[in-house]
């Protein structure tokens, strides 16, 4: 199990040289979204994800530390668990909903992330923002043109305090809108 703290943002401007950053090819369907049951395809690896929020704890009536971490901020519990390239397949057919298909772009964090003082204050800065990345999602059909910034941090101080790229435009984090779950269940218009 882990926690997962991380923030959104939809984007004002692509960065420079996108295709100079490691690329990875996602596709993903869900079987269920609350809980956020999903599977995975990420290039040659196949997983299963669990993931639950605070909404979940909440109809549940889940009593735990676990809750009390999930409702403290931004975070959600996570499992991942391996799969096979037959079994991904076999779960793939009974997804729920539209699948997911994006290329996710692995970004340097931005250099001015935070202020001199926040590195002061924390002894393994270094260390933690030297593992911090920009994922960027650029989503294929069917929502081509949908593209969300995501950052993942190593607990919410970091995450309070991050000042977000200049090329980002909006915090979207906790929109359900922008969630891939919620994307699952979108209704599309005809193309």
């Amino acid at each position: 199990m882990g926690l997962e703290i991380e923030r959104k943002f939809t984007v004002k401007n692509m960065p420079n040289k996108l295709e100079d950053y490691p690329v990875r090819v996602i596709e993903q369907g869900y079987l269920s979204v609350i809980p956020a049951i999903r599977v995975r395809r990420e290039d040659d690896h196949y997983y299963m994800t669990y993931k639950a929020g605070k909404e979940f704890c909440k109809v549940n009536a889940i009593e735990s530390q676990e809750q009390e971490d999930i409702e403290g901020g931004i975070g959600k519990t996570e499992y991942n668990m391996p799969l096979d390239k037959d079994s991904y397949e076999h779960l793939a057919k009974k997804a729920d909903g539209n699948v997911i298909r994006k290329k996710r772009y692995i970004i340097p964090l931005n250099p001015d992330a935070y202020d001199s003082d926040f590195a002061k204050g924390h002894p393994d800065f270094e260390e933690k923002i030297s593992q911090m990345k920009i994922e960027l999602d650029v989503f294929g059909a069917p929502f081509d043109g949908r593209v969300i910034a995501e950052v993942e941090f190593p607990d919410e101080d970091y995450a309070e305090k991050y000042r977000p790229a200049e090329w980002f435009l909006e915090d979207v984090t906790g929109d359900v809108r922008y969630s891939n779950a919620q994307m699952s269940k979108e209704i599309l218009p005809d193309r």
